[in-house]
């Protein structure tokens, strides 16, 4: 049985989902860090446990057609594409040119439609008890000339999912995502750690260390889940990301309902 805000509830009353939230956005500490290896991979754990879950992709740009990201998040949950992707809910704005969301708009002659997003993100969670939502580049990329990924995603209370890596340099970009997100109020739930290749390992724990401390700092002590590499053509590996998703139970199994 499904509780109100997401949560599940056995038939003996215990609520096996403690935290209320449905939509997760899952962000990055900049372009290319990971997030759709990250969110594929948070997925696949739900997945495994059962949960009724879909992945979104707030804005696609640098494609054409459907959102080759998603396409990522199925093939590393090892799930088909969802009635959702087929009603063009998960992919909500796809645009052509490489870029922010408000640039590659503006090269269309459009704006990006927060509107159509948050029809998008409402029906999703409305069929599922959870909604993980990646977002485009990083966590402060312009979605307008006016609104901000960060700000965009704080309004709705989206709690935030940060995907960093260890490599040299990074602790600045955590710590000053980390940051961002305090001063809209945002809930962290915790951080990816992405693998650093070509990085010493000092570097590597001491990016681990400090985001371990920032974390203590902004209310999720112990949230971060480390991913190792993962060569390509090898098997996709199994990631407990329990830290973020506390009490899932494997016991429940969700079916999407029908998309009229």
């Amino acid at each position: 049985m499904r509780g109100r805000g997401g949560a599940f509830i056995e038939m003996n009353g215990t609520v096996t989902l403690r935290d209320p939230s449905r939509v997760f956005f899952v962000s990055g500490i900049d372009t290319g860090i990971g997030k759709t290896v990250a969110t594929g991979l948070m997925s696949r754990f739900l997945r495994r446990r059962g949960v009724d879950h879909i992945t979104v992709k707030m804005v696609q740009t640098g494609c054409d057609g459907f959102s080759e990201d998603l396409d990522a998040h199925r093939a590393i949950a090892g799930l088909p594409r969802q009635p959702e992707d087929e009603a063009g809910l998960t992919a909500p704005q796809i645009f052509h040119f490489p870029a922010s969301p408000a640039l590659a708009a503006s090269l269309e002659g459009r704006e990006t439609d927060l509107d159509a997003i948050d029809r998008a993100v409402s029906s999703c969670a409305s069929r599922r008890a959870i909604v993980l939502v990646e977002g485009a580049g990083g966590l402060l990329v312009p979605l307008t000339d006016s609104i901000l990924a960060a700000d965009f995603a704080a309004k709705r209370d989206w709690p935030l999912i940060l995907v960093a890596s260890g490599r040299l340099g990074a602790i600045n970009h955590i710590l000053l995502s980390l940051e961002a997100a305090a001063a809209r109020r945002m809930r962290v739930i915790g951080v990816v750690m992405n693998h650093a290749p070509d990085t010493d390992p000092r570097v590597v724990d001491d990016a681990v260390q400090c985001t371990l401390r920032a974390l203590e700092r902004v209310g999720a002590p112990g949230a971060l889940v480390r991913v190792p590499e993962i060569p390509e053509g090898a098997e996709v590996p199994d990631i407990d990301f329990s830290p973020f998703f506390s009490g899932v139970s494997s016991a429940h199994s969700g079916v999407a309902e029908a998309i009229p």
